[in-house]
């Protein structure tokens, strides 16, 4: 099952059987309606993270029922689609980065499924899963400027950044700049689902003295979108079963809390996630 995390930019996938799920989960709802239908002869599932007509800013998502809905759906690969802000030179806007690391200055977002009585700590060193972002690249850079690899800092938001904000995380090696990758790569991981990540550039953030506008940014997300749809076109096909990385086997050993200490309703809650190992 392959998941498709975005924007409005995906609502132009060709994709058939449609079938609307409206779903609860333990912690919420989603940010919207999830889109199963079938894309490249295989099922796919599509949820916009900022809900239809784009009503949910970064801060407010439910990053913890988004991808517990995916979990709950049979997802175990996930494609994430993200605008950011380039810190780099050569990273131009409309070019597409598939990041590699990542630099958490989000404050206030729950950031893990575990807590309220169960403890786990999870390995986040390579946040992306390798095997799924080296297709991600593949499939872009047969017709489109992709960049392989490089830091994602993610923002709180909803805000830009200020041009102090701004030249620090260049002095910090940052590549890009945005505000919804995490926490929903620590949940993926959590999750244990294969999660990899296309940016699309729109603009240089404020660091080339030039002011970020919502104008500026939208009109090249647009421009972006025929790639974007290019790009699930190209990578959903290619996609096999999961096994050539760790991330299905990512909570092995994680959870410290020990078993005869789970609260019992947690049980409940917690069994799609790691009912496997208790």
């Amino acid at each position: 099952m392959i998941g498709i995390l975005g924007g409005s930019g995906l609502y132009g996938l060709p994709i058939d059987e449609i079938k609307e799920i409206v779903m609860d989960t333990p912690f919420g709802p989603p940010s919207g309606p999830i889109i199963k239908g079938k894309l490249g002869g295989k099922t796919v599932h599509f949820l916009a993270r900022h809900g239809p007509g784009h009503t949910v800013s970064p801060s407010e998502i439910n990053y913890r029922a988004n991808i517990y809905a995916m979990k709950s759906l049979g997802v175990s690969q996930l494609l994430s689609f993200q605008a950011v802000g380039s810190l780099k030179e050569e990273l131009r806007p409309r070019d597409i980065v598939i990041p590699d690391q990542v630099i958490d200055r989000t404050r206030g977002r729950t950031s893990t499924f575990f807590q309220g009585g169960i403890v786990a700590h999870v390995g986040f060193a390579d946040p992306f899963c390798k095997h799924l972002s080296e297709i991600l690249f593949e499939a872009s850079a047969e017709d489109h400027r992709t960049h392989k690899g490089g830091t994602y800092l993610v923002m709180e938001g909803p805000a830009f950044s200020t041009r102090a904000e701004s030249h620090l995380y260049r002095s910090w090696g940052a590549d890009i700049i945005g505000m919804t990758c995490l926490p929903e790569a620590k949940l993926a991981r959590e999750a244990e689902i294969c999660y990899g990540a296309v940016s699309t550039v729109t603009d240089y953030d404020v660091w080339k003295e030039e002011d970020v506008s919502v104008e500026m940014i939208i009109s090249n997300i647009k421009a972006n979108e025929d790639a974007v749809i290019d790009i699930v076109m190209k990578v959903v096909p290619r996609l096999e079963a999961p096994g050539r990385c760790s991330c299905n086997s990512a909570m092995a050993g994680a959870v410290i809390t020990s078993t005869d200490s789970i609260p019992e309703d947690k049980r409940k809650d917690y069994e799609l996630l790691i009912g496997k190992y208790l």
